[in-house]
């Protein structure tokens, strides 16, 4: 019995595996249609986000099965219901994904007026964090899945700069609206992102050490 469960979470460490390769090649390829204004490419990367979901209905079926199927004791429990906390995670970041995608199919047809270098440094951070604290699940790393949590700061730090410098240049330029919304709105859907990351990772500590930091008594 004992066996069987230990191979469908083994199952599961793989199907969470998949789900992160889906989120990087979603996240990779937003960037890359931001960088190069390539619309084409922001249409594959929206279209991406539907296989997200399906792999999030996929591991949510297999923690249920896990939960009714077997005896899971203390921290098999904890593995398993923090599984289904980080997944509604990474789907949000998914959506997200998309999102900044279909911003980038309305801004394709324009040059840029300020420099994305900010925004793409907020953006490597930010996938990495994703990366990182989905890699700390499936090996239950409690080291990594910490080294996560310092990095939401950075994050933030670096939106707020872009935030700023895009206030000024629109005081600056009126003509320059309705591009700054989208870029704001973009760098806002990576400063979420982060934030989700964060929050996977917290729930690896909990899954490890069967405490949550937010949700402390």
């Amino acid at each position: 019995m004992r066996k069987r469960f230990e191979d469908q979470l083994n199952e599961l460490s793989r199907m969470m595996t998949k789900m992160g390769e889906l989120l990087d090649k979603s996240l990779k390829m937003a960037i890359e249609a931001m960088t190069t204004r390539n619309a084409a490419l922001a249409e594959k990367a929206i279209m991406q986000d539907m296989a997200i979901d399906e792999m999030e209905k996929d591991i949510e079926t297999q923690c249920l099965r896990l939960l009714m199927q077997q005896q899971p004791v203390a921290r098999d429990l904890r593995v398993v219901s923090a599984a289904l906390k980080i997944i509604t995670d990474m789907e949000r970041i998914g959506d997200h994904a998309a999102d900044i995608s279909e911003n980038i199919t309305y801004m394709a047809k324009d040059d840029y007026t300020p420099n994305l270098e900010d925004t793409l440094k907020m953006a490597d951070i930010a996938m990495q964090m994703v990366s990182n604290s989905i890699r700390a699940f499936v090996q239950k790393d409690l080291e990594l899945a910490r080294e996560v949590l310092t990095k939401d700061d950075e994050v933030d730090t670096i939106f707020l700069k872009v935030k700023l410098d895009l206030i000024e240049k629109l005081r600056n330029d009126a003509t320059f609206g309705e591009q700054a919304i989208d870029l704001m709105m973009n760098a806002k859907y990576f400063e979420r992102i982060g934030d989700h990351a964060e929050n996977i990772a917290e729930w690896v500590e909990f899954a490890i050490t069967g405490v949550h930091r937010k949700h402390k008594t």
